[in-house]
């Protein structure tokens, strides 16, 4: 037989030895070793991370506030970054910034910073114009400087989108276009079908906007005085904010089509709430000026700085950007979302930029709207000398007739809180020697004269003035007596004009009188810059011309204007020129 190995049996040992104990598989062991040093490596990096995260997240000394105050157009999408950033824990040393976002509309707080009452530690306002007519100010002159812009909106036209295509058949957008239809002085232009609203300036900085882009595209035209018309007209078509006057665009106006200005962002908002009549953005043709966002920061405290900072870099991320593209603003670069598509009214590309009028300018303009604002108190003085009951040549009127069209026409352009008067002259008018009659006194249009409105008991008067044959043109005596009555009862807030309507034939007086030396002597005398009474003298008729050195003479020493008119139609030029007088006043030739 063959022999058999031993250790081919009982596991290949040999009998009757013991079995030596059993090895750890190989394989098994190196599985474990490595997986044993990999959960080693994670709990130190774990660690590391633990710290890391601490190191650039300690909240151990408490919260950072960060008191930021954004107009409320932005303030919801400001609202939304800051609540993501106070999430990811931004520490400064050892205290988590915490980031709350108010909302003040940017006039208010500008008026808050010139009176030392803001207690925000980061402005976002909605435009750096304003900005720079605070700067213009005593109290805005230590206001810090701007830190950049982080969004954009364009300042456009805006229209009901159910009317949008009517106005494209009678008014193409453009700033000129506006101010043309906006003339109150041009009533055969595109104001008949044309109904403009506006933003006070004073108050709303898409307001200004849109008057410093209106006012130099109109001196681009040549239109000084239709820009003057059309202030004068806006002045009384004012909405409060652009909520307001987006809700008005819908409120018909007869067959008038209504337009406004406003930001591009405050179309989009006010279409997101899915009115019932939606509205559409119109690009001017010249381009447009844009809300621009400015930060300013306001803080002293360093930490608070070091954290105004930090936030300031976060609103520079894309995903900051991208929170307010989505609410309807642009990037500071003109970059629009999807919230601005063209299938919701929008012009996705840039709009054409004007130039950004400087600080200086933009404080005239704010002080043009204010003086244009400023009430009227104006006594007319209308001749009826013998003269005026001459025909004028090449019409069915009489000078006393054409006259009273011009001074309806004038009168006209005045809104209805001005105060008015009228006084007739000739010669011996009210007695022997009294060369004017009061017929309507100095006082509010809208009050009521024995059951009847000023305003129209003025156009019923003159209606109805007759001239007197055989009077002369007692002119002076009656200047000095207007004048004197004026200066009198001068009123602070408001813009005081002695108006004078004549054939032009100046003082014209049998009885002697005021002489012309000493009237002007007198005028000389009394005005007073810093209480200025102008004098605004029209005339209208063949014998004009001889008394222009005299007219000219009455209305420089007030620092007013003498015109003559070739025609009625004339006097709307006039009436305007006299206007724009009242924002250079008392220094209009200085």
């Amino acid at each position: 037989m063959g022999r058999h190995r031993t250790d081919e049996l009982d596991g290949g040992y040999r009998a009757n030895e013991p079995a030596p104990r059993r090895r750890p598989s190989r394989g098994r062991g190196r599985v474990l070793v490595p997986l044993a040093g990999a959960v080693a490596l994670a709990v130190l990096l774990g660690v590391a991370a633990f710290v890391i995260f601490n190191r650039d997240h300690d909240c151990s000394g408490g919260k950072l506030p960060l008191r930021v105050v954004a107009t409320p157009d932005i303030q919801p999408a400001l609202n939304k970054i800051a609540g993501n950033y106070n999430k990811a824990m931004h520490s400064i040393d050892s205290k988590c910034v915490e980031v709350t976002v108010a909302k003040e509309a940017a006039a208010r707080t500008a008026n808050g910073l010139a009176a030392g009452k803001v207690t925000a530690d980061f402005w976002v306002a909605d435009s750096s114009l304003l900005l720079e007519s605070i700067r213009k100010t005593p109290a805005g002159q230590a206001l810090p400087e701007v830190e950049g812009s982080i969004a954009t909106s364009p300042v456009v036209l805006a229209a009901a989108k159910s009317a949008a295509a009517k106005l494209a058949d009678s008014l193409q957008p453009s700033w000129v276009n506006m101010i043309a239809a906006a003339n109150v002085a041009n009533v055969d232009g595109p104001g008949r079908k044309v109904r403009v609203l506006a933003l006070d300036p004073q108050k709303n900085s898409a307001g200004l906007a849109a008057l410093l882009a209106a006012a130099g595209s109109a001196k681009e035209a040549g239109q000084d005085k239709a820009l003057v018309g059309a202030l004068k007209e806006l002045s009384g078509q004012m909405a409060s904010d652009s909520t307001a006057l987006l809700a008005s665009l819908t409120v018909k106006s007869g067959s008038k089509v209504p337009i406004g200005v406003t930001s591009e962002q405050a179309i989009y908002a006010h279409n997101t709430k899915k009115p019932e009549a939606p509205v559409v953005a119109l690009y001017p043709k010249e381009g447009t000026l844009s809300l621009d966002y400015p930060v300013t920061v306001l803080t002293k405290d360093p930490a608070v700085l070091k954290a105004a900072t930090d936030f300031k870099q976060d609103l520079a991320t894309e995903s900051a950007k991208k929170t307010l593209r989505a609410a309807g603003f642009r990037s500071s670069d003109g970059k629009a979302g999807d919230a601005l598509s063209k299938d919701k009214g929008f012009v996705p590309d840039t709009p054409q930029a004007l130039e950004p009028p400087d600080g200086a300018t933009v404080a005239r303009m704010v002080q043009t709207w204010s003086r244009l604002n400023l009430g009227t108190r104006l006594l007319t003085l209308l001749d009826v000398s013998g003269t005026m009951a001459l025909p004028v040549p090449g019409t069915n009127m009489t000078r006393m007739q054409a006259i009273n069209k011009i001074a309806t026409e004038g009168l006209g352009l005045f809104p209805a809180g001005s105060e008015m008067g009228l006084w007739t002259f000739s010669t011996h008018l009210n007695g022997q020697g009294r060369d004017w009659k009061e017929l309507v006194s100095v006082g509010p249009l809208s009050e009521s004269i024995d059951g009847a409105l000023r305003k129209e008991v003025l156009a019923r008067t003159f209606s109805q003035i007759q001239a007197k044959a055989t009077g002369d043109t007692g002119l002076n005596d009656t200047v000095k007596a207007a004048y004197a009555q004026l200066t009198k009862s001068y009123q602070e807030d408001k813009i005081n004009t002695l108006l004078i309507l004549t054939d032009g034939a100046g003082n014209d007086d049998p009885d002697g009188g005021v002489k012309n030396g000493e009237l002007l002597q007198f005028l000389k005398k009394t005005y007073n810059p810093k209480r200025p009474i102008s004098i605004l003298l029209i005339a209208f008729g063949p014998e004009a011309e001889q008394g222009k050195q005299q007219m000219d003479a009455l209305a420089k020493a007030t620092g007013g204007e003498a015109y003559i008119a070739k025609n009625v139609l004339q006097v709307r030029d006039f009436f305007l020129q006299g206007m724009e007088r009242r924002l250079c006043s008392p220094n209009c030739d200085g």
